[in-house]
C-alpha cells in the first residue's frame, strides 16, 4: 500500500498535530508535528513505540530515565512502559506504533 502525502490523514490529538502516513495490518507510521511547549504527561499504552527525530529538541522520560533527543536520534519504548515527552524546540518526529493506535485514526 502506498499513501501519497496529499492523502495522509491529518488530525490533532491532545494538542499535537499528526499525520498518519501509513497504516498497515499490524503497525502504523505517523509524523508528529510539535510546537514548543507541547508535552505528553507520563503515560503508558500497550503499543510498542519507536521514533526518529527529524527536527527539534525534546526531553523524553522512559521508565524513570530522562533522555535529551536531538535531530538524528531515535528511540524505542516497549509496550506498557511509562514514558513522557516534552518539547524544548518545535519540530517533527516520525513515530511507528505496533499494534495500530486506533485513537490516531
Amino acid at each position: 500500500m502506498v499513501t501519497k502525502k496529499e492523502a495522509a490523514k491529518k488530525r490533532v490529538f491532545k494538542g499535537v498535530s499528526l499525520d498518519s502516513l501509513a497504516v498497515g495490518e499490524k503497525s502504523m507510521v505517523c509524523k508528529m508535528n510539535y510546537v514548543e511547549g507541547n508535552f505528553a504527561t507520563l503515560h503508558q499504552h500497550p503499543h510498542e513505540q519507536s521514533g526518529y527525530v527529524i527536527s527539534g529538541k525534546y526531553l523524553m522520560t522512559v521508565d524513570g530515565q530522562e533522555y535529551e533527543l536531538n535531530p538524528g536520534d531515535s528511540y524505542a519504548v516497549p509496550g506498557n512502559v511509562p514514558h513522557s515527552f516534552k518539547v524544548i524546540e518545535g519540530g517533527e518526529v516520525i513515530d511507528v506504533f505496533t499494534p495500530i493506535r486506533e485513537d490516531y485514526l
